[in-house]
């Protein structure tokens, strides 16, 4: 009997040994967002910022958990302390740094502006006095309502302004340049209704991070050097053939 016992004393130190080694990061993900971020038909969360995250921790020593999250609060969940960190297509923005830290870039992106394919609109100026959709709270939405003239109207995820721009609700809508290409080339349902037909000036090259609390150097120090590691092995290139098409 004490052999058993001892047995089995022996397991749950090795398992906790195991389990101390390696520290569990939690990520909050807003779901929505293909091909970075979205749950497929199993599912489960995945993207090419999942597969990013998830080859960082393996090369950096952490375990990923990926949290979905929706977008209106995910920076107050942080704030909260309901996460440790935001792996969401995240734009590292001057305001944004105020309230948070983020990694190293992970992934460029730009604008840009999806209208239907029998618009004859060619750039966002050319719909003044009309709507455009975007994610309420995105860098899409912000750069909307720098054009005068054009009306922005808001969304709680970026599916729901693509619907409304298939039905012609909407007269275009802008985001991230990966996503945009999704919906427009990929997306069954979207592609032969949908058109990428200008990048947006933004007078600035935006980048993806990952956001954590203000301050806390050692969850930072970590992340990075995943998303080094995983830049020096070439697996950006790898993710990019796989996610952006």
């Amino acid at each position: 009997m004490w052999k058993k016992t001892l047995f089995a004393f022996l397991l749950v130190l090795v398992c906790a040994s195991v389990a101390w080694g390696q520290k569990t990061i939690v990520f909050a993900v807003d779901a929505t967002w293909p091909p970075m971020e979205y749950v497929n038909q199993d599912k489960d969360i995945v993207g090419y910022s999942i597969d990013y995250m998830t080859a960082a921790g393996k090369l950096a020593g952490f375990e990923p958990v990926f949290k979905n999250t929706p977008w209106d609060g995910i920076f107050a969940g942080l704030q909260g302390g309901n996460y440790d960190a935001i792996c969401s297509s995240v734009s590292i923005t001057e305001k944004r740094k105020e309230a948070m830290d983020f990694s190293e870039p992970y992934y460029e992106v730009r604008q840009a502006l999806i209208v239907p394919r029998d618009s004859d609109a060619e750039t966002i100026q050319d719909l003044k006095g009309k709507k455009v959709g975007a994610q309420i709270g995105t860098t899409g939405y912000f750069a909307i309502k720098e054009v005068e003239g054009v009306e922005p109207e808001s969304y709680d995820e970026i599916g729901l302004a693509m619907r409304d721009l298939k039905n012609g609700n909407l007269a275009g809508v802008v985001c991230d340049d990966p996503v945009a290409a999704n919906y427009a080339k990929q997306k069954e349902g979207f592609q032969k209704n949908l058109q990428i037909v200008s990048i947006l000036d933004t007078g600035q090259t935006e980048h993806y991070g990952i956001a954590v609390q203000k301050g806390n150097e050692d969850l930072l120090q970590l992340i990075n050097e995943g998303i080094s590691k995983v830049k020096e092995k070439g697996l950006e290139e790898k993710f990019k053939k796989k996610w952006i098409k």
